[in-house]
């Protein structure tokens, strides 16, 4: 296949014009796509050429659950490309590039007396799709209903080889991080994946994971990853959640990046893990109960901020925290009829959530004794 080689600083990635009937063969859709009065184009099963890629799989969970990309957005937008290649006649079909991936390590072969433009072999393997799903999946449904004009147009691609599978992340990252394509619930799982998230980001993204994962965890699989989306029942939005526990590392982040940032995290998260633990047993029934709004987001987040506070005064010895915070946070037993769902929001009025919050906070707070920690700049502490 001829290609061109592009340098830019240490990376090294081609260009190339692939037929049309050639490309949709070389390539794996892992999202399922559907056209109008068409039968869809079956997702492949991620990771099924190899066990380790991981880029696969990551995509894949995005690409399923993502708003941009459900069934029927999926129909819809597919449906109007294809209607675009079918009128397009001056103007070029597809007039962007398609990021291809793969592992392999593919030879070039440069043609005298260029050093940039040769041939570039074929990978053993399917391409991944960074970008350009939708395109090519409303190619095929054209190349079934107009094979011969299909089979006249070439596509432009950018192929990227032999990196690592968090370079095809960080990719796939750069190009959806917008708002209107990547959730920011979605964008705190990437957080430890990308090289340019910031360091106190990748920490908070790190006790968030935990948090979720771990079978010690009180909010385990309670923490919605999919935004609106989720049909089970979930307490938090793990943006939220991100955002309070950046909130408590941001104020501790001298201290903690003096130390060891991954140890820290995993410390931090035994601390949250406690004091939930210990949330739970004072709250007694009207933990988890719809009529309450214990584990409600504006009161789970509140709680996360009593939580740096008795930790910044209280956190070790660890041996016997959850019982000696159990006994700290007894009084809030004495707050659930004030935390019924009904009446709720006119016994702590607030103008929005964030007030709201704080509100929930300093009472919870004066109930157990915990004084406030003041953040600067932060009406919410006041």
């Amino acid at each position: 296949m001829l290609a061109t080689q592009v340098r830019q600083k240490d990376s090294v990635f081609y260009f190339a014009a692939y037929p049309a009937e050639d490309l949709l063969d070389r390539v794996r859709f892992i999202s399922r796509f559907y056209a109008e009065g068409e039968r869809s184009i079956v997702a492949e099963e991620a990771g099924a050429d190899d066990p380790r890629d991981d880029v696969a799989t990551f995509i894949g969970k995005i690409e399923r659950t993502d708003a941009a990309f459900q069934r029927e957005m999926s129909r819809s937008k597919v449906a109007a490309i294809k209607n675009f290649y079918e009128t397009a006649v001056s103007q070029p079909p597809i007039p962007g590039t398609v990021l291809l991936f793969t592992a392999d390590t593919l030879r070039f072969e440069p043609i005298k007396p260029f050093e940039n433009v040769g041939n570039l072999e074929e990978p053993a393997r399917k391409y991944l799709i960074i970008d350009g799903q939708h395109r090519l999946a409303a190619l095929h449904f054209y190349m079934k209903q107009r094979p011969d004009e299909a089979r006249t147009m070439h596509v432009p691609c950018v192929i990227f080889d032999g990196k690592s599978e968090d370079f095809a992340t960080e990719m796939f990252v750069i190009i959806n991080s917008t708002p209107t394509r990547i959730n920011k619930s979605h964008l705190v799982d990437l957080y430890e994946r990308v090289s340019w998230a910031a360091p106190d980001r990748k920490f908070a993204a790190h006790v968030v994971e935990r948090l979720y994962s771990e079978g010690d965890s009180p909010l385990r699989y309670r923490i919605n990853r999919l935004g609106g989306r989720s049909r089970q029942e979930k307490w938090v939005l793990q943006a939220e959640l991100f955002n309070e526990i950046h909130r408590w590392a941001s104020a501790d982040w001298a201290a903690i990046e003096n130390k060891n940032p991954k140890r820290e995290a995993d410390r931090y998260y035994d601390l949250v893990r406690d004091f939930l633990k210990a949330a739970e047993k004072v709250w007694g029934p009207s933990w988890g109960h719809a009529q309450f709004m214990v584990t409600r987001p504006v009161t789970i987040k509140a709680m996360l901020r009593v939580c740096a506070d008795l930790a910044r005064v209280d956190a070790e010895p660890a041996e016997g925290r959850i019982g000696r915070w159990t006994r700290k946070l007894a009084p809030w037993g004495d707050l659930q009829k004030s935390f019924r769902a009904e009446g709720f929001y006119e016994r702590f009025p607030a103008k929005g959530q964030i007030e709201r919050v704080g509100r929930v906070h300093r009472e919870l707070g004066r109930a157990a004794g915990i004084e406030a920690r003041r953040r600067k700049g932060d009406p919410s502490s006041l």
